[in-house]
């Protein structure tokens, strides 16, 4: 069977999901779930992605995400790549940790992002130890059953609320909000904010209205009118986004990056690039590539032709560095202030 072609415009809103090979454990402990969070926000970063809502299980993930750039692609492989290669060193296993390649399903708008964003966060009370197995809810949602039970509802509400790997928490007001979770958009649709989501959200689980929102699944590659995916099939749908309207954040160039690193050392490139010791060409190489989005062979192309492998290796051993040295973590954030400030 042929892979489904992949959708990608500026300003799309998906879906997206991964699953372990043979549904096998994807995060083994909370170490491998914080570590996931930490790439999710570089991917943030890098990609100038936006996410929505996420949602950790134990063998898959779910994601809404929004691309003001058409790179969902390059985005997504960057995340399972990076991961998959630590979980492996990490656990001492080889081969690929995912199975196969992640699943997208286009959201026609920020509506079906709301509904779509309800579905994720339910994910860790649809199980059947919590009266959710597929068939009950199936026979729950068409009327064929009683409804759940005072203290079934209590335990379910308690594991939702409760749940620490999912962005509920910080829709619904019970937890801290990662700076890097775009919620405004969401809350907005919901209603009046925290309490509206939360009131939305619960409520589905005190109603036992639990069905997924896939029975609106159209032509196998987007949630909306079958107008909407028409246009998809037919390869005519482009940005939404008004003209003039700001959608992410100015890429810096490598030069910029340059420029700000060479600001706070208070040198030329040419004086410290290759000073045995001094992490300067390391601190432009990180900015190159959070900042800028380039690639390791990008970067080493600027620098005369380093190895990509060479910048690699670098940028690795500046963010070891940058956990234990008070002062290197300083001229970091100096060059991230230089950034935001005269590079943005």
């Amino acid at each position: 069977m042929a892979r489904p072609l992949r959708k990608q415009y500026a300003g799309a809103w998906y879906h997206v999901t991964s699953r372990g090979q043979e549904r096998q454990a994807i995060f083994r402990d909370d170490r491998d779930r914080m570590h996931f969070l930490e790439l999710l926000k570089t991917t943030v970063e890098r990609y100038q992605v936006r996410i929505h809502a996420y949602v950790l299980m134990t063998n898959h993930y779910h994601l809404i995400v929004e691309t003001p750039e058409a790179n969902l692609s390059r985005a997504m492989q960057w995340l399972n790549v990076s991961y998959g290669v630590w979980f492996n060193r990490r656990h001492g296993r080889i081969g690929h940790l995912m199975q196969g390649r992640y699943k997208a399903v286009v959201l026609e708008s920020a509506r079906w992002g709301l509904e779509m964003s309800i579905y994720v966060h339910l994910n860790p009370v649809r199980v059947a130890g919590l009266g959710l197995s597929k068939p009950v809810r199936k026979a729950e949602s068409a009327g064929l059953s009683a409804p759940p039970s005072r203290e079934m509802v209590a335990r379910r509400l308690e594991v939702l609320r409760g749940y620490a790997w999912s962005s509920y928490r910080a829709y619904a007001g019970y937890g801290k909000v990662p700076l890097w979770l775009e919620r405004k958009t969401l809350l907005q649709r919901a209603g009046k904010g925290e309490e509206s989501y939360r009131k939305l959200a619960e409520g589905r689980l005190k109603d036992g209205e639990m069905e997924s929102p896939w029975g609106e699944l159209k032509a196998g590659i987007a949630l909306g009118t079958r107008a909407f995916a028409d246009k998809l099939r037919k390869g005519l749908v482009i940005g939404r986004e008004t003209a003039g309207k700001r959608i992410f954040r100015r890429r810096i160039t490598f030069d910029e990056a340059r420029q700000a690193v060479e600001l706070v050392k208070g040198e030329k490139w040419a004086d410290f690039a290759d000073r045995h010791g001094d992490s300067g060409r390391a601190l432009v190489y990180k900015a190159a590539r959070d900042y800028a989005g380039m690639t390791m062979a990008e970067i080493g192309a600027e620098c005369n032709g380093v190895d990509y492998a060479a910048v690699g290796m670098a940028i690795r051993r500046l963010e070891r560095k940058l956990k234990q040295d008070k002062v290197l973590s300083k001229q970091w954030h100096l060059v991230l202030e230089k950034y935001e400030g005269e590079i943005k």
